[in-house]
């Protein structure tokens, strides 16, 4: 079995904007299909979770056009900080809607984060890899 650090020395942009392509997908549907249909038992908005939705999806789109085009450490280095602003403001609406969120929807949202805290901290450190 590899260890991480090996698994990391052999992550390469594509693959990351394949990864981060397929996970905002998923994101996109969950936010715009299962929570959106569950609102009651997760407590966030339709009228956040279908903005939020949006944002996924345009990431979406941006990587794996990125990763069809064979784009370069920049342009990973861009999504990495999109995804770095959107973390921010999903945690600013768990702090700001914490009355109506469920602890299922708190537990979502932290969940979201980290997944998506720790993929932008493999896309930094590949992408100063890539640099050179």
């Amino acid at each position: 079995m590899k260890s991480t650090r090996s698994i990391l020395e052999t992550l390469e942009v594509r693959q990351l904007f394949l990864i981060d392509g397929l996970g905002a997908v998923v994101t996109a549907v969950m936010l715009g299909a299962v929570l959106t249909t569950f609102e009651p038992t997760f407590g966030m908005p339709q009228r956040i979770l279908l903005p939020l939705s949006a944002v996924a999806s345009i990431f979406a789109a941006y990587s794996l056009t990125c990763r069809a085009r064979g784009a370069g450490a920049g342009y990973l280095r861009a999504i990495a900080l999109a995804n770095t602003a959107y973390c921010l403001c999903t945690l600013a609406l768990v702090v700001s809607l914490r009355g109506t969120l469920t602890w299922l929807g708190v537990a979502y949202f932290l969940g979201e984060i980290a997944i998506i805290a720790a993929l932008v901290t493999v896309e930094i450190l590949v992408a100063r890899r890539a640099r050179g």
